[in-house]
């Protein structure tokens, strides 16, 4: 079995170095030039390239076509293959995969909508990776990319809503309010239709930040044992105020922090600081 998963998975460059997958690109745009996230641009070199212009990031769903060449060339070592996908309630990267399937039928393709995207995302395809090192059948990778989705949750802030306006993730005049009296909404990926969700909000980033930790109090008492893996779009200090919190609340399990893929940022713009977490007692063991 072969594993095929999309650059909406974000892992800390110490995980990625052990997880070996094969990734669908997922691109975009600005200022007429078309990047494939992950490949042709890096985080530090997009959020640079961000600071220097005023437009905004366009972007698009990979090509079917694509996908299925992904599938083609993967199946000709092994047609049997796991693809891990970006929440369809986020992306049309699962469903164009799911239409790449039926082109290429020597392939015997698995697909998973995580209902999710960045580190949480990362997680279930590490969770498949390792299953599938230590020789589990494909029932019992299922069940463990399962248990990972149902523990893990994913919670974020951003500095701006600018881009989520461009976006068209939020309306503009709603957008507009808030980023003139300054409010920094704080987001949630629901598992139903693995789509974003207002949790609370706060007055600055600094206090949205911090109030991450009230947001994860909702599913989980102060002092449970979490695992624990924070994000950010070049916002380090961010990263590092969110980390404490956590440390003062709970008892974590710390996952290296890592940044976010180019192609998210192009949604959120640069300052967002969020986290992937989940109980450590309802974590599969691999």
């Amino acid at each position: 079995m072969q594993i095929v998963s999309d650059a909406g998975m974000d892992l800390s460059p110490e995980q990625a170095k052990d997880i070996h997958v094969h990734l669908v690109p997922l691109s975009f745009t600005l200022d007429g030039k078309s990047y494939r996230s992950g490949i042709d641009i890096q985080p530090d070199e997009f959020y640079q390239l961000l600071a220097s212009t005023k437009s905004y990031p366009t972007t698009s769903q990979p090509a079917v076509g694509e996908i299925a060449e992904i599938y083609r060339r993967v199946a000709a070592e092994d047609p049997d293959i796991l693809s891990i996908h970006i929440s369809s309630g986020l992306s049309g990267t699962f469903n164009a995969a799911r239409l790449a399937v039926a082109e290429v039928p020597e392939a015997n393709v698995t697909l998973i909508d995580t209902k999710t995207l960045s580190g949480a995302e990362g997680w279930q395809v590490e969770a498949a990776y390792r299953a599938m090192k230590a020789g589990r059948s494909k029932e019992e990778i299922l069940k463990i990319v399962q248990q990972v989705s149902d523990a893990t949750n994913t919670v974020y802030t951003l500095a701006t809503l600018d881009y989520l306006i461009h976006g068209g993730r939020i309306s503009h005049l709603k957008g507009l309010l808030a980023n003139v009296l300054d409010i920094k909404p704080l987001i949630a990926v629901e598992k139903v239709g693995g789509t974003y969700v207002q949790e609370d909000r706060a007055r600055s980033l600094k206090k949205a930040t911090l109030k991450i930790t009230d947001v994860v109090g909702k599913l989980h008492a102060p002092g449970t044992k979490l695992r624990v893996q924070i994000m950010h779009a070049a916002n380090p200090e961010g990263a590092e105020l969110l980390k404490g919190r956590f440390n003062e609340v709970y008892d974590c399990e710390w996952l290296p922090i890592a940044p976010i893929a180019p192609v998210l940022g192009a949604h959120t713009g640069p300052g967002l600081v969020g986290a992937a977490y989940a109980a450590v007692d309802a974590y599969p063991v691999i």
